[in-house]
Parts: C-alpha cells; sequence; structure tokens
C-alpha cells in the first residue's frame, strides 16, 4: 500500500469505534459482576471474550481495509451465493438454542450466519444497485428478488428481527440508489396490506411479546417482564446514575439477558442521563463519519457499501434502545459495539473495514 492510501484512513471513525467497543466491555463488565452465571461458569470470562472479539473483529478490518473493496465488487456474485449457502447450512446443521436455530457451534468462536450474511448481502446488493438504474421499477423489483431468498431463510430459523434489519438494509440502499418516492409509496401500501398476513405467520413467542408491548402489565411475570423492568431500571438512573456497577435492577439480576439486549437499561441505570448521551454521540459520529466515507467514495459502488453499513448501524441502535424504552416489542436486535456477542461485534468491524477501504481509494491518481 502506498502511503497516500493511509493519509485517506479514517482515524476519527477507527478512535471512535475503539471508545464505543471500549463503553460497551466496560458496560458488559458491570452487568456481568454480581452475576449468579459466573459463579456457575455459564457467562465466564464474557469480558475477555468480548476483548477477543474486538481484537479479532479489528484485525479484520484491518485487512479488508487493504484490500480494494473493488475487487470484491467483480466476485458479487459469488459472495451473493455464499450467503445463501451459509444460510442453508444453518437451517441444516446449525446449533439449536431457546428454540431457534442460529448459530453454529465452532466451540472458541460461535458463529451466527446472519451477522456475516448481511455483510456479505451489502456488497452484492451494491453492485447490482450501482450496475442498474434503481429508478426503473423492473431493477426495483429484481434488487427486492435477491433479497427475498436470504430474507427468508433467516426469517426460517427464526429470526425475524435480523430478517426486518434485512429488508431496512435493502430499502436504505435503493433510495440511496435512486429509488422514485413513486415506488417508496406502493411498497408501502403493500407492506401495510401485508401485515395480517406476516402476524398469522409470526411463532407464538412473538406475537406474546407484541401482546406484551401493548399491554406490559397483562402478563408481569411472563412476556411482560422484561420490559417493566427495563423500564424500572432505565427511570430510576436520573442524571448521573446509581453509579458503576450500583444498579439494582441490573446486580441483583432482575434485568436479563442485561449484557445483550438490554444492555442500554444498564447504561441508563448505572450511568443515567449523561451516560446514555455519551453513548448517542458515539453512535452518532460513527455513523456520520460512515456516510462522510460514502459521500467521498469514488463510484456509486463504494457510496452504496457505505450507506448499507450506516444504515445497519442507524437501524439496529435506535431499535435494540426503543426495546428498552419501551417504544418497540422486545427483539434480539443488538447494540451496535456496546452489546456482547462475537458475530455481531466482528461482521460490523468488517464492514467498516470495507468502509475504509472506499475512502481510502476516493481518488484516483495520488502523488
Amino acid at each position: 500500500m502506498r502511503r497516500a492510501r493511509w493519509r485517506n484512513f479514517d482515524f476519527v471513525l477507527l478512535g471512535v469505534t475503539l471508545l464505543a467497543i471500549g463503553y460497551g466491555i466496560a458496560v458488559i463488565n458491570s452487568a456481568t459482576l454480581a452475576s449468579a452465571e459466573i459463579r456457575q461458569g455459564l457467562l465466564d470470562n464474557v469480558v475477555v471474550r468480548q476483548a477477543l472479539y474486538a481484537l479479532l473483529g479489528l484485525g479484520l478490518m484491518m485487512l479488508a481495509a487493504i484490500i480494494d473493496y473493488r475487487l470484491w465488487g467483480g466476485v458479487a456474485h459469488f459472495i451473493y451465493i455464499l450467503a445463501l449457502i451459509l444460510l442453508l447450512l444453518v437451517l441444516a446443521a446449525g446449533h439449536i438454542y431457546g428454540g431457534a436455530q442460529r448459530w453454529f457451534d465452532l466451540r472458541l468462536f460461535p458463529l451466527q450466519p446472519s451477522e456475516l450474511a448481511k455483510v456479505l448481502l451489502i456488497v452484492a446488493m451494491a453492485r447490482f444497485m450501482a450496475d442498474h438504474e434503481m429508478g426503473q421499477l423492473r431493477n426495483l423489483l429484481l434488487s427486492m428478488a435477491l433479497v427475498i431468498p436470504p430474507l427468508v431463510l433467516i426469517y426460517l430459523q427464526p429470526a425475524f428481527s435480523m430478517a426486518l434489519v434485512l429488508a431496512v438494509i435493502w430499502l436504505g440502499m435503493a433510495f440511496m440508489a435512486g429509488m422514485r418516492f413513486l415506488h417508496l409509496g406502493l411498497l408501502g401500501l403493500a407492506g401495510a396490506l401485508s401485515i395480517p398476513a406476516i402476524l398469522s405467520s409470526l411463532e407464538d413467542y412473538m406475537r406474546e411479546r407484541i401482546v406484551a408491548f401493548l399491554n406490559p402489565g397483562l402478563d408481569p411475570l411472563g412476556a411482560g417482564f422484561n420490559i417493566n423492568q427495563a423500564l424500572i431500571a432505565v427511570g430510576s438512573g436520573g442524571w448521573w446514575g446509581q453509579g458503576y456497577g450500583s444498579g439494582i435492577q441490573s446486580q441483583l439480576q432482575f434485568l436479563r439477558v442485561r449484557h445483550t439486549d438490554f444492555i442500554f437499561s444498564v447504561i441508563g441505570e448505572e450511568l443515567g442521563f449523561v451516560g446514555a448521551m455519551i453513548l448517542f454521540l458515539l453512535l452518532t459520529i460513527i455513523i456520520l463519519r460512515t456516510l462522510r466515507a460514502g459521500r467521498l467514495a469514488g463510484d456509486l459502488f463504494g457510496r452504496l457499501i457505505a450507506c448499507g453499513v450506516a444504515t445497519v448501524i442507524l437501524f439496529q441502535s435506535f431499535v435494540n434502545i426503543a426495546v428498552n424504552l419501551g417504544l418497540l416489542p422486545v427483539t434480539g436486535v443488538p447494540l451496535p459495539f456496546v452489546s456482547y456477542g462475537g458475530s455481531s461485534l466482528v461482521t460490523l468491524l468488517i464492514a467498516q473495514g470495507l468502509v475504509q477501504s472506499a475512502v481510502m481509494r476516493r481518488k484516483k491518481i495520488e502523488f
């Protein structure tokens, strides 16, 4: 690599990402500080594992940044097929946990293929949309036809929230690629008309979560428990929080899955409004720097990759925080760079490497 390329590397994006990861590791440590699960070995070394996942992800991010992102565009069809193969394999031989078949048990590193597929599909969709005029309905429908098979495979795991994330990624990229407002309106109308069919196809636990969201007091010890405890945790934090490692809901384990889905509630309870605002600031800078990379990218392919990555971070952040605040039904969408989870963290960092590769090569001629 020539030195001129590294002068274009976005060190601000890298630095803020490292701060967000460090913030997440600190909160994960607090969330599991007094857990009985640690003493029983069920959550042993989660902080160390998250740090190792971060190191692995950072290494892969640098590798992705070094490789010219345009090379991936030349093999986009193989990347798309690879994503489908991974999603098919997990349905056939994936590890079943909690009634869902979403992981490969690799012993040292449990892999969630839908997370990796998310990044692979961003590349594949970016290549297709860069080569086809998205203002034409025919091309828009073709791009939709590409995203439907992986979306269905993810939904069958079942992972409705992840399928929804993929659908939003497609929508954001298609809009950036030139989708017409008329077509957007037609899709919105079709989506609204399909809601009854979607609701009827949901698993029982998914419907229970929706009912609990609409009426948290209906089943306070069952489906509504997590919502109620999260609201208590966030509401008790005040301006400055109860102190690091001193949250009642988190330390006494009233708040379940507090190191993953409900980690924002731990932040709200222990670090308060100020701690939540620090998190918002970090995520906002990451999203804005990712969009900046897309604006500076030398071609539409690079811009669409950056758009897809920014959409992932923005949408997942919104959904996770909204769930913790009781504004959306409970889902399993992790908080980017903060929630515990190797597949999510590593794949997000790989995606950032693609963004860095695009911004590093924004000039055609360098001296």
